[in-house]
């Protein structure tokens, strides 16, 4: 049951890197729901690959069929389903892989797991190719919750060590940011395009960070211990494959202040309980305190590089090299990007079901 996700709402991604297709089911989403999918297919097109010089040159435009749970354009409670047809696989880039796994991809790990059964062809079912579908489930939680009010909203913030603005922790915010290479300080952005170019030319890969803020979630949402917003948040945020670490808050750097720095003073505004700063991340005990949530998430360096890597064959149990070949992205962070709200917007509607009784 890897591939499924939720308590209220049941997400389940299925396919290969290069199967005929590959898709989500959505059960429980509340019946009744006005979907925007013009809107929907823009947030798809976020991830697409192919769009510029800096992401892979497999030209798969994402365009996804609805099977069903819709009925003119509306949610109508049956489960949903959607399938998208890979249109652009070449396997013939892939036949070496089984003997001789690839240095920080799953190729390794899977034959150990499933000796030989395994999908090798552009990695499987441990494709990023499969956060596709996380972005339909995603843009479709992620509309639902903006009906509600609450909004959710990443960029770039850093790559290569050259660092992007962050977010105000108080007061964000959410206006859209450019799709094609989301960050706050334009002249920063421009900076690290520059260095996955040069990256790319020296047949290497860029990783990094994205930062995620979620606005207008109400207090009281989550449960302590085993189950609280960053349980649930941090569950569906390493559905992505490329994902290795996530902090909320001020994260780390909480534990070199002392406590009169790092805790977040009440007060009231309009009305309303809120905190001066917000370096909990407005979350605590698991619980939503009414306060932005906001999380970063670090993105490894693509590992399928042009450079001869160390590697072994498998089955003559020796060391030997290897080149990688296919069509991969000097840097997928600005292609998380959508796939970082995408799981966000899963998680949390997740949550706001449970909350509300099913009521939104």
């Amino acid at each position: 049951m890897s591939s499924v996700y939720g308590k209220n709402l049941i997400v389940s991604i299925f396919g290969q890197s290069h199967s005929e297709a590959i898709g989500v089911c959505i059960d429980g989403l509340p019946a009744g729901k006005k979907i925007d999918f013009r809107e929907l297919k823009k947030f798809m097109g976020r991830r697409s690959p192919g769009k510029n010089e800096y992401s892979t040159k497999r030209n798969e435009k994402d365009d996804f069929e609805v099977l069903s749970g819709i009925v003119n354009d509306t949610t109508c409670g049956a489960p949903f389903a959607a399938i998208i047809r890979n249109m652009d696989a070449r396997s013939s880039d892939y036949k070496e892989i089984m003997d001789i796994p690839r240095p920080s991809h799953a190729d390794f790990t899977a034959q150990m797991k499933y000796k030989g059964a395994q999908d090798i062809n552009g990695g499987g079912h441990f494709s990023g190719r499969l956060t596709a579908p996380l972005c339909i489930a995603g843009g479709i939680c992620r509309q639902m919750l903006k009906h509600d009010g609450i909004e959710i909203k990443a960029h770039i913030s850093e790559i290569h060590g050259i660092k992007d603005s962050l977010f105000d922790p108080v007061n964000i915010d959410m206006t859209p940011l450019d799709d094609g290479f989301p960050v706050l300080d334009k002249a920063k952005g421009e900076k690290m395009i520059s260095a996955i170019d040069e990256a790319k030319k020296d047949d290497d890969s860029l990783g990094g960070i994205i930062e995620c803020a979620i606005c207008g979630l109400p207090a009281g949402i989550g449960e302590p211990i085993f189950d609280g917003m960053e349980n649930r948040i941090s569950s569906a945020i390493f559905g992505i494959p490329a994902v290795k670490g996530i902090e909320f808050g001020n994260g780390f750097a909480c534990s070199k202040l002392k406590g009169s720095q790092n805790n977040d003073g009440f007060y009231i505004n309009d009305n309303k309980i809120m905190t001066k700063t917000n370096n909990s991340g407005g979350i605590l005990g698991g619980i939503s305190s009414g306060m932005p949530i906001l999380f970063r998430v670090a993105i490894k360096p693509t590992p399928s590089i042009a450079k001869a890597q160390d590697s072994v064959s498998m089955s003559k149990m020796e060391n030997t090299e290897l080149v990688i070949k296919g069509r991969h992205d000097p840097c997928i962070v600005q292609r998380a990007v959508p796939c970082v709200e995408a799981a966000a917007a899963i998680a949390v509607m997740d949550l706001y079901i449970e909350y509300t009784g099913r009521r939104i």
